[in-house]
């Protein structure tokens, strides 16, 4: 499965900001999908996640509440939509994909896309 995440960018803290993760290469549908994060001297952190069915998600404390993870499967595409971001969520974002069993167990990730949040 190859990925390419797209959507990052400077927002201002209090912005909204979604990211795209298209796939291809495989049949995207039997994957969970997820998004990640590294920010500036940290390591990286799972922000969210959601199974191939879109049945259950699982979001990092951190940002539930504020971000939504969702998937079609018609269009091979994950988004993480991003509301109410703070400076800490300043980061290079990554997607990723994975056959389980675990929802945050992933194979294969793609390139990130960085977003700044300013304060």
């Amino acid at each position: 499965v190859q990925l390419q995440a797209s959507g990052g960018g400077l927002v201002q803290a209090g912005g909204s900001r979604r990211l795209s993760c298209a796939a291809s290469g495989r049949i995207f549908s039997p994957y969970n999908m997820g998004w990640f994060r590294q920010g500036p001297g940290k390591e990286r952190e799972i922000v969210a996640a959601i199974t191939a069915s879109a049945g259950k998600t699982y979001y990092a404390r951190s940002v539930k509440g504020r971000f939504t993870i969702s998937r079609d499967n018609a269009k091979n595409t994950v988004y993480l939509q991003m509301d109410s971001l703070k400076p800490d969520d300043t980061a290079v974002y990554y997607c990723a994909a994975g056959r389980g069993p675990a929802i945050y167990a992933m194979d294969y990730w793609g390139k990130g896309t960085l977003v700044t949040v300013s304060s």
